[in-house]
Formats: structure tokens, sequence, C-alpha cells
């Protein structure tokens, strides 16, 4: 693959704030504006991950109206698979 290639490769990055785990009938039910409580805390590092995959831990940090994500260091997946 050329350098140019690699330029031209989308990658979905995601931020995991939280888990939960809800009984499907539960999931169903929900409509707008349903909240669902998380397993976080707040100032709790977050997951970084991209395509799905767990590449880093970071920290959310608000600028303005604005939500940003510092990263504080890579992941380790095995921790990520626990987490579960």
């Amino acid at each position: 693959m050329s350098k140019s290639q690699v330029h031209s490769v989308d990658v979905e990055i995601s931020v995991v704030l939280g888990r939960s785990v809800l009984p499907m009938h539960q999931l169903l039910r929900m409509g707008r504006g349903a909240v669902i409580a998380l397993d976080a805390r707040e100032n709790e590092p977050v997951w970084i991950l991209a395509n799905n995959h767990p590449i880093a831990r970071g920290e959310i940090n608000v600028q303005g109206e604005r939500l940003a994500v510092t990263v504080t260091h890579a992941a380790d997946v095995y921790e990520f698979n626990s987490a579960g």
C-alpha cells in the first residue's frame, strides 16, 4: 500500500462513556428521551475505539460548548474485554 493509499483509509473513532446491561424487553420499550444509566462515574477514564477496537484511554474535557477527549495512555485490550 502506498503512502497516498494510507491517507485515504477511513477509520471510525468512538468513545465509550460507560456500559449498561438491559433486558431486551426494556430496551424495546424505550422511546425518545429515555435515560440509560451507565456504570461509569464522573472523571473516570473513557475508552477510545478505532473501528470498534480499543486503542487508548482518555479523559473527557469541556472546551466552551464542545466536548473533547484527551488521550492519556494506550489501551489494554484484555482490560476492555473483561469490563463488559
